[in-house]
This record gives C-alpha cells, structure tokens and sequence, in this order.
C-alpha cells in the first residue's frame, strides 16, 4: 500500500483548525484519514463537510438508496476504501449482505440480485453518469416515472458527489 500523496493532518496540531475539527468530530464522531487530508484547505474541507453533510443527511433519498449509490460509484471508480467505508453505512440503512457483496463484484445493473424496485434503474443512472456522464434518455426515462424532482436532484447530486469523494481518494492515495 502507497502513502497518501498529501500529508494528512494530525487533528489537535494546529490550533486554527480547532473549530474545524470540532465540527467534524461532533458530526462523524472521528477526523477520517479522508478528513485529515482535507484539513490541508480550510476553505475546500469546510465546504466538503457542508455539501457531503447535506447529501448524506439532509435529503428525501433512503439511506439503503444513498448506499447504493455510494458503493456503486466506489466500485465504478475502483475506491475500495470508500467502498469499506460505507458497508456499516449500507447495512444499518437496510441492504442485505448479499447486495453489498453483489455490488462489490461489479455485474450489471439489471443482474444486481436483491434489489428492492426502481433501484436496478437508479444503478443504472449511476452507471451513466460514472462512466459516460451523460444520462441517455432510455436511462433516465424510467428513473424519472418513479422520482419527483427534488429525488432526481438529489440522485444526481448523490452520484456527483460520491464521484467526487472516490475520485479524490484514488488521486490522493488515502486510505490506499
């Protein structure tokens, strides 16, 4: 395993991320080795906490829904310590172990086992936006029957972010 391409902070050494750090630990109950590298930039790590906080806590999606979404990016985008990170997440929102262990191998939307209805084509959503970015219209055609808009703006901001935060830690090595 490859060190983090960016010196993590270490929370407690530098006084002016006191606040900072307080509000991540009262939120997530640690600083992260993600967190600890966003620590680095005070602006980027405040807005990080805001926006992630918001997907992850403050929208109409279900927490099984959300985690799908989360492990599915981590699979598209080969972030294994995402992944990992958000399995305890998955199965306290409800998701079987067998639809962790199916997302994890990666097979197509529609071939996902144990999937609750809708979800195949929000996997399928994902997968457009992970991979292609755009959304062909035979993708989101069926995600927009089943989601009012508020749902779609937040499935899309859901699969956007977690691209983000996958795609951060692979290019930074953290958690690698």
């Amino acid at each position: 395993m490859s060190a983090s391409r960016v010196t993590p902070v270490v929370p407690g050494t530098r006084q002016e991320l006191a606040a900072i750090e307080a509000r991540i630990s009262a939120a997530r109950g640690r600083i992260s080795p993600l967190y600890q590298v966003l620590l680095n930039s005070p602006a980027v790590v405040d807005g990080w906490e805001a926006m992630l906080t918001a997907i992850r806590q403050k929208t109409s999606l279900s927490p099984r829904l959300r985690e799908l979404i989360i492990l599915r990016v981590a699979t598209l985008n080969n972030a294994p310590y995402e992944f990992d990170a958000h399995v305890p997440h998955a199965l306290a929102g409800g998701m079987p172990q067998d639809v962790i262990d199916a997302l994890r191998s990666n097979p197509a939307p529609h071939d996902v086992q144990g999937l609750a209805p809708g979800e195949a084509e929000v996997l399928a959503l994902t997968d457009a936006m992970t991979r292609d970015i755009e959304v062909p219209d035979a993708v989101f055609a069926p995600v927009r029957a089943r989601y009012d808009d508020a749902q779609l703006v937040e499935l899309a901001a859901t699969v956007g972010a977690y691209n983000m935060v996958s795609r951060f830690l692979v290019a930074l090595r953290v958690g690698h």
